[in-house]
């Protein structure tokens, strides 16, 4: 961005709505095209995105429909909500990396069923235990899952979503 330019309210709003709907598509497609089936964990983390999209959706709205300091500081409020929402992402897929990676548990979440005095015990324990666990990595690169990429996406999304408030900051007068 040059300098002294300012970033409009709906561009920034459509910025961070994109990305959130790329991100989460991403997701759904590894999903249903990619037979990659979700933990627990996985779909806590595509909450704030779904969050993300209706805040960034308003923001893009709000600024249609008001108009000069009203729309940019409703634009900051809801990006700068965004970026809450993302860096909640964040710290959810920092939780989960550190599952799959053993450093700590997930409870209900991983295979510990323990003992059992009769076959309904085993059977409702079995039928309580997620078809896919938090504490496997599904898939990865370079040895990243995709649990520790979207650790680093939403960390991004964070101080990105939080440029664009800034950015969008009424520019003061020089003498």
């Amino acid at each position: 961005m040059a300098i002294g330019a300012r970033l409009t309210p709906t561009f920034a709003a459509a910025i961070v709505l994109a990305a959130s709907l790329l991100v989460l598509g991403t997701a759904l497609a590894s999903q249903y095209w990619g037979g990659l089936v979700p933990c627990p964990l996985c779909l806590t983390q595509r909450i704030p995105y779904w969050v993300t999209i209706g805040l960034s959706a308003a923001a893009a709205a709000g600024s249609w429909a008001l108009a000069g300091t009203a729309m940019t500081r409703l634009c900051q409020g809801l990006l700068a909500l965004c970026a809450v929402a993302f860096a909640a992402g964040a710290g959810v897929a920092v939780y989960h990396v550190g599952v799959e990676q053993h450093w700590w548990s997930a409870g209900a979440c991983t295979s510990q069923l323990g003992e059992f005095k009769t076959v309904e015990e085993l059977r409702a324990a079995l039928l309580r235990t997620p078809v896919a666990r938090c504490d496997e990595t599904a898939w990865s690169l370079f040895g990243i899952s995709m649990a520790g990429y979207n650790a680093i996406v939403s960390a991004g999304l964070t101080a990105g979503s939080l440029f664009l408030v800034v950015s969008m900051a009424p520019q003061r007068e020089t003498v």
